[in-house]
């Protein structure tokens, strides 16, 4: 992965410093290392890898925890999280204090099912991780009953259950709200306990939010890092895949996203983004403090060949008004 590091420039005003903060240039040998990989091959700190979710997404943020961390302030209050998703970047930071959010009520009901009676949850998943139903006729069979039931919790199980049994940890939804994913025909998907477990702890110190990115991010305030892992603007015009939750996220969702991370700054948040490195989003953010290039390996394509590196970008708000941050950044 390599990384480097631009300054905004834009219409929100700058704060006032006798020292101008320099942009800062990272390189990172390639997608499979991280910051953290980089400074242990020069002996400076212990080589550590980050932990993984127990949930397979595509486009887990696991591989850039390291470059999230170097983005962000030393001792935030509380982490925000409007696109949890898999949960990589939450698992990873360690903060105190965490609110995660997402529109996707099947995936809120997962980590609520996970929060409370978490063995008796894990338990019941396991039941699912069985022989008999790592076949076609079965998955697609429990895939239908998952569409259908309206019991939230057995609908969690079922989650679980398809996440690990379906294509690519792929979560797609049709545009009648079902969940279409495919059989993935993997030759012995295992239930991930260990990984459950350990996330578990972590959402003994989490709010969870089943809600519009909007309200979770309207929560922000000084002292609060947000970090923004939202459906990507599409790369080219055949690479539109948006519909991680019922309803999709489309344009106007890109620009509202920018105007609450914008918002969320000027309280007092430091704001973290990730998303593809495309003109429109760099029109999008001309105003961030800073963007960080990334290129980053993907593996949705069916084609192993066709998996190639993707560019990305890491845009930061920090937060307005504060002479703490300029303190922060200029440390970093």
């Amino acid at each position: 992965m390599l990384l480097r590091s631009t300054r905004g420039k834009g219409a929100l005003p700058r704060m006032s410093t006798s020292t101008p903060l320099a942009p800062r240039k990272i390189d990172v040998w390639r997608c499979q290392d991280s910051l953290i990989d980089r400074a242990a091959s020069a002996g400076s700190v212990p080589r550590v890898q980050p932990m993984r979710p127990f949930l397979k997404w595509a486009g887990a943020k696991t591989k850039l925890v390291a470059a999230i961390r170097d983005a962000a302030p030393p001792e935030p209050r509380r982490l925000i999280e409007p696109f949890v998703g898999s949960g990589a970047v939450v698992l990873n930071l360690g903060c105190a204090t965490n609110v995660l959010g997402d529109s996707n009520p099947d995936l809120i009901d997962v980590y609520l099912e996970l929060q409370g009676d978490g063995e008796a949850f894990m338990v019941d998943c396991e039941a699912l991780f069985i022989p008999e139903n790592n076949r076609a006729g079965a998955y697609y069979a429990l895939r239908a009953e998952f569409n259908a039931t309206t019991d939230r919790r057995r609908k969690a199980r079922l989650f679980v259950y398809l996440n690990r049994h379906g294509y690519n940890g792929l979560c797609r939804y049709n545009a009648s709200g079902g969940f279409n994913v495919p059989f993935g025909r993997y030759v012995r998907p295992r239930m991930p306990r260990a990984a459950m477990e350990a996330f578990r702890g972590v959402l003994q110190n989490c709010t969870l939010r089943c809600a519009d990115f909007r309200t979770v991010l309207a929560e922000a305030s000084a002292g609060d890092l947000v970090y923004c892992d939202p459906p990507y603007v599409p790369a080219s015009a055949t690479a539109n895949f948006t519909d991680y939750a019922k309803g999709g996220f489309g344009p106007q969702d890109q620009i509202d996203l920018a105007e609450h991370c914008r918002q969320a700054a000027r309280r007092g948040a430091w704001v973290i983004v990730s998303n593809h490195d495309t003109r429109e989003t760099r029109e999008l953010y001309a105003d961030a403090d800073e963007c960080r290039e990334l290129l980053v390996a993907r593996r949705i394509s069916c084609n192993s060949a066709r998996r190639s590196a993707a560019r990305e970008l890491l845009v930061i708000y920090r937060p307005r008004g504060s002479e703490i941050s300029l303190v922060q950044a200029a440390g970093r």
